[in-house]
């Protein structure tokens, strides 16, 4: 049909680059363009197998599709998902990070889970847990308008296989991802490891709180690349966004659909529901002895990804640096600090920035984001006093450390705000994602660059269409005519002040922050 999205999904690799990535140039030229080529299963073989991508790492070779793979599932194949600088292997290679949604320009929505399931409480770099499951349900979920119209994501990806498929098969399989395939109701689901390729029957999710409908889902399991009994390891995919298909062809029934094996299973233990919460965010049963928030004394407990080591010396924004332009500096808390932007739009035009090296929100911890939370909430309230409601920004892409860029409006353009981002997407062919307030990093993008922007109405904005992403696409929306009408301040170096007007600008945000500063707090409680 046209409009659709072609997508290839292929099996375990195990080193085969030059068979895998042959194979798919020729299937490209024949059936494509295809828009991305998803790997499930052991991607990296033995040292001697892996010394084939060295020609793709050193542009001797290239990779025709954008492609992205899962993470290890072996304590062994950890190392080679270290120091990965926002998930690029090489051009055109990307690791996608343990879990997460990755929303194509198309719309086309595809959940990731990474490695196996944790036979204990902590999982390792090449495991899961409930937590986990928990995080990606959450993120599945989170955009939906209301409490029975979700239709479910395009595509699943996972390694393992989930419990209840195949007999023979469960002793390798998950309930964990049973129970992720029931709730956020994939309409496929790719997944390898087994060596074998299965393609079940269509069944249907079953209704429950988060819809009305029930959604049919397509569990295929891939081959390895290369296998000597020829079965299939590439499966191609050509769909329209679940979003944007007709309902009609989502609920009507097919003759050889088969009973969701996923019914009936015993779940005890696993999950349990938070019937209080608004926005139908599901909490897992942890062990009463709390295992899961007490840190671990050898640092094991800390589920953040390895990100490679920035020397805070040349950091422009680590506190510790020479080269931070202290005079910026409005007030200074534990965790982050409030500075005037440089090349500012206006004189309330602020950052919060973290003291320490820390790239994203996504990274933060709870400490961390409650401080990040307490700055937020002190600027929201002083904006309201002055009756203006403000916008949050952060661009994880091309920046070493965490940057939130923070601008007043007057309260009568809050309604505009989010219509100006809606035309710039437009303008520059992005798809948003929206999610409700950011409530905690699990909420981010584990993983990998991200744009988003926290609007007046407490909803947010997101995107991963990072490739080729305007860096000054907030700047753009905020000097659009609609809002600030300012087009020759959209580049911040046009904006530079001299140094006495920087110094005034801050000592007159200063007084004017006074008020709301909780840094000054000697009891370190918020003020409401």
């Amino acid at each position: 049909m046209d409009g659709n999205t072609k997508i290839l999904v292929v099996g375990d690799v195990r080193g085969r680059f030059k068979q895998l990535f042959s194979r798919v140039e020729q299937v490209n030229k024949k059936a494509g363009p295809f828009e991305i080529l998803c790997c499930v299963g052991d991607f990296f073989g033995g040292d001697k197998q892996n010394e084939e991508l060295i020609a793709y790492k050193n542009g001797f070779k290239h990779i025709t599709v954008p492609t992205y793979i899962l993470g290890p599932n072996k304590a062994e194949d950890n190392k080679h998902f270290e120091n990965l600088a926002d998930g690029e292997v090489c051009t055109n290679l990307t690791y996608l990070g343990k879990r997460g949604v990755y929303t194509l320009s198309s719309g086309v929505k595809i959940a990731y889970l990474s490695g196996v399931e944790a036979t204990g409480n902590i999982a390792g770099q090449h495991e899961f847990n409930k937590a986990d499951i928990q995080a990606l349900r959450n993120s599945c979920l989170v955009s939906k308008n209301c409490a029975t119209d979700y239709r479910g994501v395009d595509v699943l990806l996972t390694s393992q296989w989930p419990y209840g498929m195949q007999e023979k098969e469960n002793e390798k399989a998950s309930k964990l991802i049973s129970f992720l395939c029931r709730e956020i109701k994939p309409r496929y689901h790719f997944c390898a490891i087994n060596g074998t390729y299965f393609e079940c029957q269509p069944f249907r999710m079953p209704k429950d709180d988060t819809t009305q409908f029930e959604l049919c889902t397509r569990f295929i399991s891939l081959a390895d690349v290369g296998n000597s009994e020829k079965a299939k390891y590439i499966y191609a995919l050509s769909l329209k966004p679940v979003d944007k298909a007709r309902l009609l062809d989502l609920v009507q029934k097919t003759t050889n659909e088969i009973p969701c094996p996923y019914i009936g299973l015993d779940m005890s233990g696993v999950v349990k529901k938070n019937e209080t919460s608004e926005s139908q965010q599901f909490f897992f049963d942890m062990d009463a002895s709390g295992n899961r928030k007490r840190r671990n004394p050898a640092g094991n407990h800390d589920k953040r990804p390895r990100i490679m080591q920035i020397d805070q010396d040349n950091c422009w924004f680590c506190l510790s640096s020479e080269k931070v332009e202290k005079h910026l500096i409005i007030t200074v808390g534990e965790r982050f600090y409030l500075a005037l932007a440089k090349g500012p739009i206006n004189s309330h035009h602020v950052l919060i920035l973290s003291t320490k090296h820390v790239p994203c929100s996504a990274q933060l911890s709870p400490e961390e984001w409650e401080e990040l939370d307490k700055f937020k909430s002190a600027l929201k309230k002083l904006f309201k006093s002055l009756g203006q409601v403000v916008c949050f920004t952060e661009r994880h892409y091309k920046t070493s450390h965490l940057v939130i860029d923070v601008l007043a409006f007057e309260e009568g353009y809050a309604w505009k705000i989010k219509h100006s981002f809606e035309d710039k997407a437009e303008e520059f062919n992005l798809e948003f994602e929206t999610l409700p307030a950011l409530t905690s990093s699990k909420m981010l993008p584990e993983m990998g660059p991200y744009f988003l922007a926290e609007l007046p109405d407490d909803s947010t904005l997101i995107t991963r269409q990072m490739k080729h992403f305007p860096l000054h696409f907030a700047r753009d929306v905020f000097c659009a005519e609609n809002l600030l009408n300012c087009d020759e301040k959209v580049n911040w170096k046009d904006c530079l002040l001299d140094k006495e007007e920087e110094t005034a600008y801050v000592e007159e945000f200063r007084k004017t922050f006074a008020p709301f500063d909780f840094t000054d707090d000697d009891d370190d409680d918020d003020d409401d």
